[in-house]
């Protein structure tokens, strides 16, 4: 039982790294996207519009495997307002925050949302905050305060602060996303939860978009769509799946601490496909989140 239990520790560590990175590199492609001449809304109804087939086949797929009345009236309706919070609420408010914000920058507001999952946990799901936790956290934190301090001090956009609130903003929503799927996830299972909860997504977005958006969307270059696709299968269905497989093993409060290699992997990626610069604190800083990702991964020993 010990090595079972132990397996399915480390299946779920890695798993949660993995999918971080996908996640994470989302914001580069993003950025690639708005040059392309993509606004925020029609990005999001293309990543969303090229999910949903994906999404609504393995939905209908696994509700035949089962039973049909596997969720209340309130699961439904907890799994309606998680499906808008989390990936459309979220994604739209980080979209439009990347339109003012460098990459680098953007992750290290979005990793803001560890510690609020953590925080929430405790709230709503009488969860103990460990000691091992508030360490981690506090080392990852360091080290991205480290990396990141010396490129607030030298931003010159008159949006900047306003970019940082709606990333703020993301974070916050998405923290509310991991503590309400918790529960379902591991009710559902992994593919049923995360291809209702991104169906759900997918038929907001495309909501939002026709009632507000002024745009063609068949008005842009074969390189925007492309990008938007890479958006949709590198950085939205298969990480999508993989966060949850990790929830589902390890909870959202570890998966969500592990989700500090993110910021690392961007600033590196965004210094050389993007230009942003990188500098001595930033390499310091990343070792010192590194040193607070191992922490917590070793959090179980």
């Amino acid at each position: 039982m010990k090595i079972l239990s132990k397996n399915k520790n480390t299946q779920g560590v890695i798993l949660a790294i993995v999918g971080a990175l996908m996640f994470s590199s989302k914001a580069i492609l993003v950025k690639f996207s708005y040059q392309y001449g993509l606004d925020k809304l029609s990005l999001l109804f293309l990543r969303m519009s090229f999910s949903l087939p994906v999404y609504l086949t393995i939905a209908l797929v696994q509700r035949r495997k089962s039973k049909a009345n596997d969720l209340s009236i309130k699961d439904w309706g907890v799994l309606v307002v998680i499906g808008i919070i989390g990936y459309y609420f979220a994604s739209f408010l980080d979209f439009w925050g990347l339109q003012y914000i460098g990459a680098g920058l953007e992750r290290l507001i979005l990793f803001l949302y560890p510690t609020m999952t953590v925080i929430l946990g405790a709230i709503i799901l009488k969860k103990k905050i460990k000691k091992v936790q508030v360490l981690a956290i506090s080392i990852a934190y360091l080290g991205i305060g480290i990396a990141f301090f010396d490129q607030i001090n030298v931003v010159h956009n008159d949006n900047f602060w306003f970019g940082s609130v709606l990333v703020f903003l993301s974070a916050l929503t998405f923290s509310f996303y991991l503590i309400g799927s918790e529960k379902l996830v591991t009710k559902l299972g992994v593919l049923k939860f995360t291809s209702y909860c991104m169906v759900i997504s997918c038929v907001a977005v495309i909501i939002h978009f026709n009632l507000q958006s002024i745009v063609s969307i068949f008005s842009y270059s074969w390189e925007a769509y492309m990008t938007a696709l890479c958006v949709a299968v590198f950085n939205t269905i298969i990480p999508s799946f993989i966060i949850s497989a990790a929830i589902y093993r390890i909870g959202s409060a570890k998966t969500s601490i592990l989700s500090s290699v993110g910021p690392v992997f961007v600033l590196i990626v965004a210094a050389i496909f993007l230009g942003e610069d990188i500098t001595i604190a930033k390499v310091v800083g990343a070792f010192v989140v590194i040193a607070g990702v191992w922490l917590i991964s070793k959090g179980k020993k």
